[in-house]
C-alpha cells in the first residue's frame, strides 16, 4: 500500500505539472494574440475615418450667425488628434464687424477643435477695399489663422501691400477685428506720396 501511495503522489504531481503548463500555454497564446491585435489596430488608428471632395462647410459664431466657410478640393479627416487635412483650401470669412477676408493656399491642416487652420504653400490672402477700409493683399509660404479670433499669423517672410502702400518683413501677426497688423524682423515699407504733395 505504501508503494501505491507514492506511485499516487507522483501521478498527482505529474498531472498538476501538466495543468500549469496547459493553462501558461494558453495565457501565453492570448496574451501574444492580444498584443498582435492592439498592434493592428494601433496600425488602422491614422487612417482617415471620412474623406470628402469638393466640400464646403460654415462654422457659426456664438449668436447662430454664419462666422466663415471653408471650402476645398479634397478634406482628409483623421480621428487621431480629430484633425482634418485640406488640399486647395479656400477660406473666407463672414465677420459682420469687418470686411470679409479671402484666403487661399496649397494645403491646410486644421486642428484644435476647429479653432486652428494651418494653411502652407502659396498662401494668398485677399481684403477687398470697402468705405472705412483699403484693399489688403498678403502673401506668404505659411500661414496659422485663428478663425474664430479673427487673427493669424506667421515666422515666414511676408509681402503686404494696403491700398498702394507696401511692406515687407520676415513674421507678422494680424488682428481684423482690431485691424491690427505687426511684422517683425528687418523688413521694407513703402508709403506712396500723400495725393497733392
Amino acid at each position: 500500500m505504501h508503494k501505491r501511495t507514492a506511485h499516487r503522489w507522483q501521478l498527482t504531481i505529474v498531472m498538476v505539472v501538466g495543468v500549469l503548463v496547459a493553462v501558461g500555454s494558453f495565457w501565453l497564446v492570448q496574451v501574444v494574440n492580444q498584443a498582435g491585435q492592439q498592434a493592428q489596430a494601433d496600425q488602422h488608428r491614422d487612417e482617415p475615418d471620412y474623406i470628402i471632395d469638393r466640400f464646403s462647410m460654415v462654422r457659426m459664431n456664438k449668436t447662430g450667425q454664419p462666422a466663415y466657410i471653408i471650402s476645398g478640393e479634397k478634406l482628409t479627416h483623421r480621428p487621431v488628434g480629430d484633425a482634418s487635412d485640406i488640399d486647395k483650401p479656400y477660406v473666407h470669412s463672414l465677420s459682420g464687424d469687418q470686411p470679409p477676408m479671402n484666403m487661399h493656399a496649397d494645403t491646410a491642416h486644421v486642428d484644435q477643435g476647429n479653432t486652428r487652420v494651418k494653411l502652407s504653400g502659396n498662401v494668398d490672402v485677399v481684403r477687398p477695399a470697402t468705405p472705412k477700409a483699403q484693399a489688403l493683399r498678403m502673401t506668404t509660404s505659411t500661414l496659422t489663422v485663428y478663425p474664430d479670433e479673427e487673427r493669424m499669423e506667421t515666422t515666414a517672410p511676408v509681402a503686404l501691400e494696403i491700398g498702394n502702400a507696401t511692406a515687407n518683413g520676415v513674421g507678422m501677426k494680424a488682428n481684423n477685428a482690431t485691424r491690427e497688423v505687426q511684422l517683425g524682423g528687418r523688413g521694407q515699407l513703402v508709403l506712396p506720396p500723400r495725393p497733392g504733395h
